[in-house]
């Protein structure tokens, strides 16, 4: 599904108009950018929480070439899901 696809969803469910709709769903992930960007933790009771987490450095090989390589310390975005959307989509 799209964001195209998902605005058409809830404006024709809750009777807004597309452009309106679309604006609320860019602020809402906007919002949710701009928190994780801070080092918050952003938790939506039984849908899930989205944190960031701090990958440690290691060393890797390039499979191509079997060269050893230094890959950095980085940020990842984690996603853990909630308890609605593991029986709704039926994660165990």
């Amino acid at each position: 599904m799209t964001k195209k696809e998902l605005v058409s969803r809830i404006a024709d469910r809750t009777g807004q108009t597309k452009v309106i709709t679309k604006d609320i769903i860019q602020m809402f992930l906007d919002e949710i950018i701009t928190e994780l960007g801070k080092g918050n933790r952003l938790e939506f009771r039984e849908f899930g929480v989205f944190e960031i987490k701090e990958r440690a450095a290691r060393k890797a090989q390039n499979p191509r070439t079997l060269e050893k390589v230094e890959v950095p310390k980085k940020k990842v975005v984690k996603f853990k899901v909630g308890r609605m959307m593991k029986e709704r989509v039926g994660i165990t």
